[in-house]
């Protein structure tokens, strides 16, 4: 095991995402902790860069503003969708729509608005356009 945790590290660690008021957003800190392998994609490239280096045992709290968080939020990505095009279910405002884009791929928006001609859909990630604060303890590295 190493000392400090390099690039291409599979990391053990604990973490937590708040919003800078302190509002929980994801903790491993209560549960198992998370393995993740850097460099494969599994977490922000931004929070990556901020625990390459830090030594094995050591906690650190980071402050991200939106940028190099989840990004800004984009006006957009927000688009009225006619209600035709949509799922014949019940579909309530603030619900999370799985879509299906023309090349197979999906992809999650949320329903800002609904009325019976369309809806109102933000593709942004719900965090972006927010700073958050970033607890991390690592717990090993190899």
């Amino acid at each position: 095991m190493s000392q400090t945790v390099a690039a291409n590290s599979l990391v053990t660690l604990h973490y937590r995402i708040t919003l800078p008021n302190g509002q929980p957003l994801i903790s491993t800190f209560e549960a198992t902790p998370a393995t993740l392998q850097l460099g494969a994609g599994e977490m922000l490239p931004a929070m990556e860069q901020l625990i390459i280096g830090l030594e094995i045992g050591s906690n650190h709290v980071f402050e991200l503003e939106p940028e190099s968080a989840f990004g800004p939020h984009r006006a957009e990505l927000v688009e009225r969708v006619k209600r035709e095009h949509m799922p014949a279910e019940e579909i309530e405002a603030m619900s999370i729509m799985e879509f299906t884009a023309p090349d197979g791929s999906r992809y999650s928006g949320l329903v800002r608005e609904i009325d019976e001609q369309s809806a109102l859909i933000d593709f942004n990630h719900p965090l972006a356009g927010k700073a958050i604060r970033f607890e991390v303890k690592i717990i090993g590295a190899s």
